[in-house]
């Protein structure tokens, strides 16, 4: 059926072109001759001529349509809707246009012209409609009025958006490092929970990595965001626009936050801080998790067992359950040994806390001075 429409449209406009061009061609050519150079004639050669050429056209003509179609299926219903608005407005476009074209009765011009134009302002619409439809959407939201009372009792008018600050958005790092469900189910995390398309396409395709490591962690993230989707009490929501012009996964998050008001949730802290430069808001994981961990005090004794050696000569390394970084001096001399230790000073920076501690053993020559 398809490729009967195809050559059908071939014929046509074969037959449009024919009838244009060759009473030219028979005028250029010297022919007067009523039973050759008349319209029907010049319409069946024209028709036939692209019937030929439709022969061996149509079958790739038919694949890009199934590829044309295969791509539409898997858009969502925003960016068809928007990519038809952007469509239909080049068409009118093109056809005022047209209508000065075909008015000045200039071969070619007046005939195949106005058909190009249809066709290049029909594909720029669709371009238009669909690149920019975070744009088209935002214009088209509905603002709220509040009113206020100032000092003197005057009524001020001031609009904004209800969705003000109303989604998180998720990065894949904070997704792949799972606190966010937990965070989530709690309530502490007000509300709607935002996925990217974008972000889940990286999720995916560090799932299908090669490296088992990070094939690991690319479906660690899927069972996450399963995880939160399967919560009644969570709202959770896909957003399926992209924004093509920008490849990186962070410049687009920080462009997708400040187009809907929404606020960054990761863990990652080099986006944390590009994110504040630009004035996006950001909630950061590894910033909640350090605010709410322990307090330890120098003088304090713990439990630890020396797992690596520091940096420093004789330093050992040690880690909290919390994953907190434990630097013992003179811990080299304990390695994979559970010694206790007290803490002499801590250090906390954005990226975490450290905890610098001596063995008690060591300290037993100032606790006798006391």
């Amino acid at each position: 059926m398809v490729k009967k429409i195809i050559t059908g449209i071939f014929i046509l406009i074969g037959g449009s072109i024919g009838a244009s061009v060759m009473p030219i061609a028979w005028n250029m050519a010297g022919v007067e001759n009523l039973y050759v150079n008349n319209v029907v004639t010049n319409i069946l050669i024209g028709a036939i001529i692209f019937l030929f050429i439709s022969f061996l056209a149509v079958a790739h003509i038919e694949q890009i349509f199934k590829k044309i179609e295969a791509f539409l299926n898997q858009q969502s219903v925003t960016y068809l809707l928007f990519g038809s608005l952007g469509t239909i407005i080049g068409l009118v476009l093109a056809w005022l246009i047209s209508v000065v074209l075909i008015g000045m009765g200039i071969p070619v011009i007046s005939d195949v012209i106005p058909f190009i134009l249809v066709i290049g302002f029909a594909y720029l619409g669709f371009r238009v409609g669909t690149t920019r439809r975070d744009e088209w959407r935002k214009l088209f939201q509905q603002k709220t009025k509040r009113t206020i009372e100032d000092e003197d009792g005057k009524v001020l008018e001031r609009r904004a958006d209800d969705t003000f600050r109303e989604y998180k958005i998720l990065d894949t790092s904070v997704i792949i490092d799972g606190r966010i469900y937990d965070i989530a189910k709690t309530g502490f995390l007000e509300g709607t929970i935002l996925i990217p398309n974008f972000v889940l396409q990286e999720l995916q395709y560090i799932a299908d990595s090669s490296d088992s490591l990070k094939r690991v962690r690319g479906r660690r993230g899927l069972d996450i965001l399963n995880a939160l989707q399967k919560e009644d009490d969570m709202k959770v929501e896909m957003y399926d626009g992209d924004f093509e012009d920008i490849t990186e996964v962070d410049s687009k998050l920080i462009k997708l936050a400040k187009l809907l008001d929404g606020v960054v949730v990761t863990n990652d802290y080099n986006l944390n801080k590009v994110s504040e430069f630009q004035n996006v808001p950001v909630l950061n994981i590894n910033e909640l998790a350090n605010a709410v961990k322990p307090v330890v005090i120098p003088g304090e004794n713990m439990t630890v067992m020396v797992v690596k050696a520091g940096t420093e000569r004789s330093q050992g390394v040690a880690y909290l359950d919390d994953g907190t970084m434990i630097v013992v001096e003179e811990g080299q001399h304990f390695m994979n040994k559970t010694i206790e230790v007290v803490v002499t000073s801590a250090l906390q920076t954005a990226a975490g806390r450290m905890i610098f501690a001596k063995p008690v053993h060591s300290q037993k020559g100032i606790k006798d001075k006391e």
